[in-house]
């Protein structure tokens, strides 16, 4: 069976990945006792200009309290603020698992952020090349043209997420769903998002639900996700965890049909198609079934 609950996050796996202020201690020490896989310290969105010196220098106490089993990352000020690489000298003394970078627009600016964080690593006395990248890849009209892009771009690479709200921005729209369902252009980068990440062998993360008290429409949007390939989701607030957590866990069913094939090619290793309960199987389905138990 594939890991969940604690035993995911000590296995590294991500499906709810929770925001918090990086100028909140309380807010991170209730989000510590919850079931998040990580924790994403934010620098950016959820704190002022005047504030974010302050915020700094409490993100890195964050980091080094470790209240938890949760992967830490550092949501840092998008490059052309010009505050990511003081963000960065902040709070990488304080190790953290990853960092999230805001309004990425391709593969260069990982590696970008790349070549700071070896050096960054380097003198806080961290194994060179383990803080892994996550980049919000869908935030402005020019980033959709940079999702091919990441492919190959750097091992750090772990996660695309793709988000709506400031695209919304960025194209002059005046809404970006109804009735739940989001418009045409925001469905485009959603997928495109979900195949880029895909493509650069990376976790697909879908975006933030902003209707906190629909529990019933996060779980509908969380399994959708799911459905079509996201291996996890930002969050906003501390209840949606435990709904999103389960909804990317796999069904009894999922879990049965995923053994049978995998024991299927075990016991017929030179096959490439097999026959199973009537219906012809092939490599593919080997790769969906190792991905539903967490094997690949």
């Amino acid at each position: 069976m594939p890991p969940h609950g604690d035993d995911a996050r000590e296995a590294g796996l991500m499906r709810s990945m929770l925001f918090v202020p990086g100028d909140s201690p309380r807010k991170f020490a209730k989000a510590s006792e919850g079931k998040a896989d990580a924790l994403i310290i934010d620098l950016e969105d959820s704190v002022v200009t005047d504030k974010k010196p302050e915020a700094r220098s409490l993100t890195l106490e964050m980091l080094k309290s470790r209240p938890g089993s949760h992967q830490l990352y550092v949501r840092v000020n998008a490059l052309d603020t010009g505050m990511t690489l003081t963000d960065l000298a902040a709070v990488m003394p304080g190790r953290p698992d990853g960092i999230v970078l805001p309004k990425s627009q391709g593969g260069d600016d990982v590696r970008k952020v790349a070549a700071w964080l070896e050096a960054l690593e380097a003198a806080s006395g961290i194994a060179v090349g383990t803080t892994r990248i996550v980049c919000v890849a869908t935030e402005t009209a020019s980033s959709i043209f940079g999702l091919g892009s990441y492919k190959n771009c750097s091992p750090r690479l772990a996660g695309l997420m793709w988000g709506a709200e400031d695209l919304s921005a960025s194209l002059g729209a005046t809404e970006k769903a109804t009735g739940g369902v989001f418009h045409s252009p925001y469905r485009l980068a959603r997928d495109l998002c979900l195949m880029a990440a895909a493509a650069a062998e990376v976790a697909a993360i879908d975006t933030v639900y902003t209707d906190i008290d629909n529990l019933a429409g996060l779980e509908q949007e969380t399994r959708a996700a799911r459905r079509d390939g996201f291996s996890a989701k930002a969050l906003i607030h501390p209840k949606h965890v435990d709904i999103v957590n389960a909804a990317f866990e796999p069904t009894e069913a999922e879990r049965i049909w995923a053994e049978k094939v995998i024991a299927a090619f075990a016991s017929s290793p030179n096959s490439g198609t097999l026959r199973l309960d009537g219906q012809m199987i092939d490599k593919p389905h080997l790769r969906a079934a190792q991905k539903i138990l967490g094997l690949s």
